[in-house]
């Protein structure tokens, strides 16, 4: 199986193809992300994959690229990565005992075709206390994760319940993604 390109540093992102058996390389965008805030979250997650394989892609156009990125989307409001601790806290306690949901754009990416599609999962948050937050903002985890959390962490902690895709609140629907790599004569069977 030929290798693909990841465009993504995402450590998550990489355990699950690996997890996969998928054969890639990592080579993330460094482009600046550009996009317009009043898109749909669903559109505004494919944008910004299509920008990183795009990216990727455009310095050696003989490979395939992958491209993926996840946002948390809480009362038409996009959550990004926290830029500190106040931002992190921020963040968990507007989440505290609520549902938001959690997009997932992916963009695959040939000389022949290019495949676009997003995955969302609703995330509900038992109620959380000051001493839970801080806690948890003191561990480190929030600081390089859409929305503050980490479901495969520590972050887990919180989640009462969820409706949808659990790889999707990783940050990579799994199954959609190796079933649409196919295409693309990439398969782990």
């Amino acid at each position: 199986m030929k290798p693909f390109i990841l465009a993504s540093r995402s450590p998550r992102r990489q355990e699950l193809l690996e997890q996969m058996n998928l054969s890639f390389i990592v080579k993330a965008s460094e482009k600046e992300e550009k996009v317009d805030d009043a898109l749909p979250p669903h559109e505004l997650v494919m944008a910004l994959a299509e920008q990183k394989a795009e990216d990727v892609w455009r310095q050696d156009q003989k490979e395939i690229v992958l491209g993926a990125d996840t946002i948390v989307y809480d009362r038409g409001q996009v959550l990004g990565k926290p830029v500190d601790e106040y931002d992190a806290k921020r963040m968990l306690e507007q989440l505290s005992g609520r549902s938001h949901q959690v997009y997932t754009g992916v963009t695959i990416y040939s000389e022949q075709k290019t495949v676009r599609f997003f995955d969302y999962t609703d995330v509900t948050f038992y109620s959380l206390t000051s001493e839970e937050i801080n806690w948890y903002v003191k561990s480190g985890e929030p600081f390089d994760k859409a929305g503050a959390y980490g479901i495969q962490g520590l972050g887990a902690y919180f989640v009462q319940r969820m409706e949808g895709d659990y790889y999707t609140v990783m940050g990579l629907p799994l199954a959609k993604t190796v079933r649409a790599l196919r295409a693309f004569a990439i398969d782990p069977l």
